[in-house]
């Protein structure tokens, strides 16, 4: 399984973390939280972005699309913001033709807000980080009003 190299925002020791993991990344200096950014595709999707502990926020999006590489950093920074809460998952839709089918995606970018491979969330288009921050809100609160009310 492949593994990325994340700067701990809080004492800049780099870490390397992996792809899929049982828990949550912490720094092996600090012992922060990280943010938890990766990459899936077709193969590896179920492992990396079904299993998480947390919720995972997937970016379908595509190398040649202008609004993805706009919304790429505000996606970043929510997950920075959110480390140990979010796992953040792109998945380029070129190189994963099965992932954009089972998810029906029509426009990129798409995001998703996943929990064990339930969408909790959809959102297309790019948007501004504040903007995203509040998506993101409120389908968190409603999927916590849903436990609470099971």
């Amino acid at each position: 399984m492949a593994s990325d190299i994340v700067t701990c925002p809080h004492c800049g020791k780099r870490n390397r973390v992996p792809a899929a993991a049982a828990g949550t990344p912490r720094c092996a200096n600090c012992h922060q939280w990280l943010p938890w950014i990766t990459a899936a595709g077709d193969k590896d999707f179920a492992e990396v972005a079904e299993k998480p502990s947390v919720p995972v926020l997937l970016d379908l999006w595509a190398p040649w699309c202008g609004p993805c590489r706009m919304v790429s950093p505000a996606l970043e920074q929510l997950a920075t913001e959110r480390a140990g809460q979010l796992k953040l998952v792109k998945v380029d839709v070129d190189k994963a033709p099965a992932i954009s089918q089972r998810f029906t995606v029509q426009a990129v970018p798409t995001l998703l807000l996943l929990d064990h491979g339930q969408i909790l969330a959809r959102q297309s288009g790019a948007a501004p980080v504040a903007a995203l921050r509040n998506w993101l809100d409120q389908a968190l609160s409603a999927d916590s009003r849903k436990d609470e009310v099971s």
